[in-house]
């Protein structure tokens, strides 16, 4: 086959000069045309641990390298490794390619900045500090429209037995070179010869974001690669026709969704019913309304629900207050409910804007993603910390000139009190959320964000109808001293927030940080206390002498950040870390798997997992059924996670999946559990 693109190559050279192009004018130039770095994930990989490595390569220009199936002509890259003792290193791995065509001869290629991935396992004897000295040499092959040279590069790099920490800025760039990978897409294609042509069925949901389907295949010898591809949307498939070359048995390809996403898939033969006339073609997307209608409702009703969510719960107390206010004719409920839903609906805008450009931009995040940056949580903790001193009457609020006319008339405070009832909301995901979250990520840019302004309106939906049913309102109780009392009652859950948003710090910034953040918090109180107390002696300027201190606790946000990442993280007895590896293995082994995704920021994930995961109870019915259980902790967004979590349309955490015996798929589980749902699943299976 090499010598058959060779000869392609050569073929193609003289075809160019008797047309007359300027090739016999031109010359390679000295090489390498493709300019190559070898990069660890970390210099200091964990005993048994693996560990990724990069091929940054950046071609020179009008040059391009060749993917693993180069097509027509071309050959791919072969890595030849010199690794220490225990060390193995896997395939290399491809990110989506592209298409180049010249002269009628198509080449799957590399014309910009890409990165071959491979990894390497650490053998689990390895003792901390050894030094692990790694060399490869690539052989490849570059070419321009004219010219093609063969080359090699002799990279190497020292790893040292460590912890396995992987750097900030290291890991970011990794994430970027991960998402150009193609992705299992988890469902089996079929395909069917007849004659010269060649039809291919692959499933793929009929609502799923495909802009330019192209299938470039990875099996040698199964389509003419330079024939045209006609690709139809039939419902929950895609239909692509193209040029037959063979019937090799089971083929595998790359699906490609857009210029840089796409899936893996195996495809066998069979009968394969071509697509209707009519059926939407190529890149265009038929848009699903009932899907987005559904997505919508489902994210009010999901919005609404979180009211009640204890995430959420604490700031209902400052709107709580403001419309008993209401009862005695003071402010305007209308408009104070209005400022409130704007507040709540413009952030979760905001939020759902910047999730969809970073998933847009190859990323894994998901819903409460900010949630994964130390610093943010960090800058709620002094919030909170300064909400919940505030209402136990340490201080009042008085802000100068137009936030002050805005509170007035009770509009700026509202539109204040929904921004933040939406900010802290995003830890928190209840019924019908994640689903309708999940399909957002897959819908038009404008009915996804249709779809985060429905979740902002439902958590705004009460204070809407408090605020236009005037017998709603007056269902509330009259105001007087109580509220005095209510208002230092309420603060207990402030405080409370603000302990676990510490936990949260401390988990992901460690001990250090966590003492950051409550020496913040300390120092912002002290600050606020001052400021209460020349309001009580009716002092002028009365922030003036504790602004310094306020902008000193708010200057550790810029300081705060994340701890290493632990070897090994403390999980609930009998449980073990997720991996897809583990899971295919308790499968192949026909035992039953519950499979739960967590994070520390996650509170619905807390709460779950103390009231009915982790109770003795539901230990105790899970290891009698011989059930085994994988955690996935998303506490830091681990990218790889995040592709398991989104193939199951969810936007994050919390997810739990049941797995029964000899099951390929699995039951995706309430987001809000019970005892009894995860005793009865674990009776079945024993039973059966």
């Amino acid at each position: 086959m090499i010598g058959l693109r060779f000869g392609l190559m050569t073929l193609l050279l003289a075809v160019l000069a008797l047309t007359g192009l300027p090739v016999a004018a031109q010359t390679p130039g000295a090489g390498p045309h493709i300019r190559m770095e070898l990069i660890p994930e970390t210099s200091r990989p964990a005993p048994g641990q693996e560990v990724t490595l990069a091929f940054a390569s950046v071609p020179e220009e009008g040059w391009h390298g060749y993917w693993q199936n180069p097509g027509d002509a071309g050959i791919p890259t072969a890595a030849s490794w010199t690794l220490p003792d225990g060390v193995t290193a896997g395939d290399l791995r491809f990110p989506v390619p592209e298409r180049l065509m010249i002269a009628g001869i198509m080449n799957y290629v590399y014309e910009g900045p890409y990165a071959l991935l491979a990894t390497l396992r650490v053998p689990e004897n390895a003792a901390p500090g050894m030094r692990l000295p790694v060399a490869v040499k690539l052989d490849y092959l570059v070419c321009t429209l004219e010219f093609c040279v063969p080359e090699s590069a002799e990279l190497a790099t020292e790893l040292t037995v460590g912890d396995g920490a992987v750097p900030g800025d290291r890991r970011a760039r990794f994430d970027e070179w991960r998402a150009a990978l193609p992705r299992p897409l988890g469902a089996q294609g079929s395909y069917q010869v007849n004659g010269d042509a060649f039809r291919l069925e692959i499933p793929y949901p009929a609502d799923a974001e495909a802009e330019d389907p192209y299938f470039f295949p990875i099996t040698d010898g199964a389509i003419d690669y330079s024939a045209p591809q006609m690709v139809a949307r039939d419902g929950d498939r895609l239909v692509i026709e193209t040029g037959a070359r063979g019937a090799p048995g089971a083929i595998e390809g790359v699906l490609a969704i857009d210029e840089h996403r796409g899936f893996v898939l195996t495809a066998g033969p069979g009968n394969v019913a071509p697509a209707p006339a009519g059926a939407a073609a190529g890149g265009e997307r038929p848009f699903a309304w009932q899907t987005a209608l559904l997505a919508f409702l489902g994210a009010v009703l999901g919005g609404l629900i979180l009211n009640i969510m204890p995430c959420v719960f604490p700031i209902l107390s400052l709107k709580a207050l403001s419309l008993a206010k209401a009862n005695a004719g003071e402010g305007n409920p209308r408009r104070e409910a209005l400022a409130y839903a704007a507040g709540v609906i413009l952030v979760c805008l905001v939020l759902g804007g910047v999730l969809l450009g970073l998933r847009a931009a190859g990323a894994s995040a998901g819903w409460g993603f900010q949630l994964m940056d130390p610093r943010v949580i960090l800058l709620l903790l002094l919030l909170v910390v300064a909400i919940a001193l505030n209402l136990a009457g340490l201080f009042e609020v008085a802000a100068p000139g137009f936030v002050n006319r805005a509170a007035t008339h009770g509009t700026g405070s509202s539109f204040a009190t929904g921004a933040l009832a939406a900010f802290v909301a995003t830890p928190c995901t209840g019924p019908f959320m994640g689903a309708a979250l999940g399909a957002a990520l897959v819908l038009p840019w404008a009915a996804a964000l249709a779809v985060f302004g429905g979740l902002g309106l439902g958590i705004a939906l009460p204070f809407l109808l408090l605020g236009f049913v005037p017998a709603l309102r007056r269902r509330l109780p009259k105001p007087g001293p109580w509220m005095g009392t209510l208002r230092r009652i309420l603060s207990i859950p402030m405080f409370l927030t603000a302990l676990a948003l510490a936990w949260v710090l401390g988990r992901q910034a460690g001990v250090d940080g966590m003492t950051l953040g409550l020496s913040a918090a300390l120092l912002a109180a002290l600050a606020l206390w001052w400021v209460g107390r020349r309001q009580q002696r009716g002092a002028r300027r009365q922030w003036a002498p504790a602004l310094p201190l306020l902008l000193l606790s708010l200057a550790a946000v810029a300081v705060v950040r994340p701890a290493p990442v632990e070897a090994e993280q403390a999980l609930a007895s009998g449980a073990e870390p997720f991996s897809e590896e583990r899971l295919e293995e308790l499968q192949r082994e026909g035992r039953p798997v519950f499979a739960y995704f967590t994070a520390d920021w996650c509170l619905t994930c807390k709460v779950n997992e103390k009231t009915v995961i982790e109770t003795q109870g539901v230990r105790d019915a899970l290891a009698a059924a011989d059930v085994a259980v994988l955690v996935g902790d998303w506490t830091d967004g681990d990218p790889v996670l995040g592709r398991f979590i989104e193939r199951h349309n969810r936007a994050g955490v919390p997810l739990y999946l049941w797995y029964a015996p000899g099951a390929d798929e699995a039951h995706v589980l309430p987001q809000l559990l019970t005892q009894a749902m995860l005793r009865d699943l674990a009776a079945r299976d024993a039973a059966s």
